[in-house]
C-alpha cells in the first residue's frame, strides 16, 4: 500500500454567500465575526459587492488568536473586538468597524468614497463613528481616504441640516433665520449659526465635528464662540446629528424651552444678522 499519497488541496469555499460565510467563520473559530466587504453586504450596502461574489472574506478575531490569513479568508485582529450585530444568523462587525476593515484593503478611490458616503446617506451610522474607526486604523494619512472623508462629512452635514428643517416643521416651532452670521455693530464677527431666532435671541448650532487630531482645537473654538454669544445674552443650543436622528422630539423640546424662557432673561445685546 502506498502511504505517500499526496493530500488533496483544500477545496475552495462554497460559492453561495451563506455557505461561504459559514465556512469562513468555522475556519476562524470561536469569537470570530464577519467584517469588511462581506459584513457591509450583510448590512445591506448597495455599493458593496453581493455576498456571493466577495473574493476573500474578512473575519475579525481577538488579537490573541493564533490564526493566519489564507487565500480564502483574511484575518483581521482587534485588541478589543466590538460587540457583533446578528444579521441573517451571522455575527457581523458594526458598520464603522466593517468599513474601516474594508477600506484598509481597498485602493480604488471611487469605491472608498461610495462606501463611506452610503454609510451616512443610507442611515447606517453617523460620520463621527466612521472617522473615529478610520483614525484608529491609521487610515487618515491616505489621500484617497481623506478625500472620501471630506465627502462623508459634507453628506453628514447636509443630512443633519435636513433633519433640523424637519424638526422645526414637524414640531411647529417658530420659523428661524437659517444659516446666518452674527456681528457686533461695527465690531467683530461672532460666528455662523445654523438657525437663529432674533426676537428670543436663541441660536442653534449643529455639532458636526469629526474626531481628528485637531479635535481639541476645534472644540475650543466652539466653546469660545458659545461663551462669547452667551455673554451677549444669546442662548446657544448645540444639537448633534445623532440626537436629531434618534430623539428629534427631545431636541425640539429643548429648543422650545429655550424660546419660551426668553421672556425671563435680560434683553440680549444688539447684533447684526447677515446671511451666510
Amino acid at each position: 500500500m502506498n502511504h505517500n499519497t499526496p493530500k488533496a488541496p483544500l477545496s475552495p469555499l462554497p460559492r453561495t454567500g451563506d455557505d461561504r460565510f459559514r465556512e469562513a467563520l468555522r475556519l476562524a473559530g470561536a469569537d470570530a465575526m464577519l467584517t469588511g466587504l462581506a459584513a457591509l453586504a450583510l448590512h445591506g450596502f448597495v455599493s458593496a459587492p453581493p455576498a456571493g461574489t466577495v473574493n476573500r472574506i474578512d473575519v475579525l478575531v481577538p488579537r490573541t488568536r493564533r490564526l493566519r490569513s489564507t487565500g480564502r479568508l483574511r484575518v483581521v485582529r482587534a485588541a478589543e473586538p466590538p460587540r457583533p450585530d446578528e444579521l441573517d444568523g451571522f455575527p457581523v462587525a458594526p458598520v464603522p468597524r466593517a468599513l474601516a476593515d474594508a477600506v484598509a484593503a481597498l485602493t480604488d478611490p471611487g469605491t472608498v468614497r461610495r462606501l463611506l458616503t452610503e454609510a451616512v446617506s443610507g442611515g447606517h451610522c453617523e460620520p463621527a463613528a466612521v472617522v473615529r474607526e478610520l483614525n484608529r486604523a491609521r487610515l487618515l494619512n491616505r489621500p484617497h481616504v481623506v478625500d472620501a472623508v471630506d465627502a462623508l462629512l459634507a453628506e453628514g452635514r447636509s443630512l443633519a441640516e435636513e433633519r433640523l428643517y424637519a424638526m422645526v416643521r414637524e414640531f411647529a416651532l417658530p420659523d428661524p433665520l437659517w444659516n446666518v452670521d452674527l456681528r457686533l455693530p461695527g465690531g467683530p464677527h461672532l460666528g455662523g449659526l445654523d438657525a437663529y431666532w432674533p426676537d428670543q435671541a436663541v441660536a442653534v448650532e449643529l455639532d458636526t465635528r469629526a474626531p481628528r487630531q485637531d479635535d481639541d482645537a476645534l472644540w475650543s473654538e466652539y466653546t469660545r464662540k458659545r461663551e462669547h454669544l452667551e455673554r451677549l445674552g444669546i442662548t446657544v443650543v448645540h444639537l448633534t446629528p445623532r440626537k436629531l436622528r434618534e430623539a428629534m422630539d427631545q431636541q425640539a423640546a429643548v429648543v422650545r424651552t429655550a424660546l419660551m424662557a426668553a421672556s425671563d432673561r435680560q434683553p440680549a445685546a444688539y447684533v447684526v444678522v447677515l446671511p451666510r
